[in-house]
């Protein structure tokens, strides 16, 4: 460990906040972790600093990151808990959580307030990109906030820096709408492929090769071919991220079908009871719609 790192704390040690946080203590850097449910932090006591409260965690932090669940959450741990008025005078505050745009400009400004700088920085990767450090990172905040948050980004991931403060937000916006679009696309083209007979997993093979390729295509279709929904980004967060969208999009006098659409199909896979699956368990919604199963072969009427 480099005497020179600064000190993070990391508010937040869930499915995505746990490996973001064993990458940065791998790359040297000291660190106090907070986490409403206590145990979680239990794997990092032996090389972090476990604090109370978030608001004692951040004290003598020069960085502080959070990591979670949605805007509710966030306002809650910096705001009410007073955890933005416990910062030092000259910290960093990195939220990497997905909230509002809105949301992260309010922050910002009380983060001022107390003499920090303030950086909206939400991730697409999922699980395994938090895990093998190679997160997108969307970055909204000053060209120099932005610079001093890079080397902390660089044990994560890779940083874009997008605009001011809550462009990192509006882009990962822009993110979840391709990927609820695309997974609902994906959802129904295996399920068509194998209704008619075909084996799914030959066409996602074949697809695979041509410009329906995809990121999505290539994970999200074998979960949905091996029927493998443990979650890795649970379908509510991908319905929060949603109804973000079409706030979002309201407040700019837009009209976003296709969001709207894969927006309700997962508010109905939620209200079925299937909360928690992976998102691309999307499909499940559209095999309780029809009546159907894809099944891990297309053996349709047809054969």
């Amino acid at each position: 460990m480099t005497s020179n790192q600064p000190h993070i704390a990391f508010l937040g040690i869930g499915l995505m906040g746990a490996p973001m946080t064993r990458n940065l203590l791998d790359a040297g850097f000291p660190m106090t972790l907070w986490n409403r449910t206590a145990s979680k932090c239990d794997p990092f006591a032996g090389e972090a600093t476990i604090a109370e409260t978030p608001a004692d965690a951040v004290r003598e932090a020069d960085v502080v990151i959070t990591m979670l669940e949605n805007g509710d959450v966030v306002e809650d741990v910096l705001v009410g808990q007073g955890t933005i008025e416990a910062l030092k005078s000259g910290a960093l505050v990195i939220d990497m959580s997905s909230v509002q745009p809105s949301l992260a400009r309010r922050h910002a400004e009380l983060a001022r307030e107390q003499g920090a700088g303030y950086v909206d920085a939400p991730v697409s990767g999922g699980t395994v990109g938090a895990v093998e450090a190679r997160l997108s990172i969307m970055a909204g905040g000053s060209e120099a906030d932005v610079g001093r948050a890079r080397p902390v980004f660089e044990a994560m991931g890779k940083c874009t820096r997008i605009g001011p403060v809550g462009a990192g937000q509006l882009a990962k916006l822009a993110n979840q709408a391709i990927v609820g679009i695309t997974i609902g696309a994906v959802s129904e083209a295996l399920l068509l492929a194998a209704k008619g007979g075909a084996d799914p997993a030959a066409v996602r093979e074949a697809l695979m090769g041509g410009f329906a390729g995809s990121r999505i295509l290539e994970l999200h279709g074998q979960r949905m071919i091996e029927r493998d929904f443990a979650p890795g980004a649970p379908a509510r967060i991908q319905l929060k991220d949603l109804r973000m969208i079409l706030d979002e999009a309201r407040s700019e006098g837009l009209t976003l079908p296709l969001s709207q659409q894969v927006h309700n199909g997962y508010l109905s896979l939620v209200a079925n009871g299937h909360s928690d699956v992976d998102h691309s368990g999307l499909l499940l919604e559209l095999e309780h719609l029809n009546g159907t199963l894809m099944g891990s072969l297309g053996r349709g009427p047809k054969e």
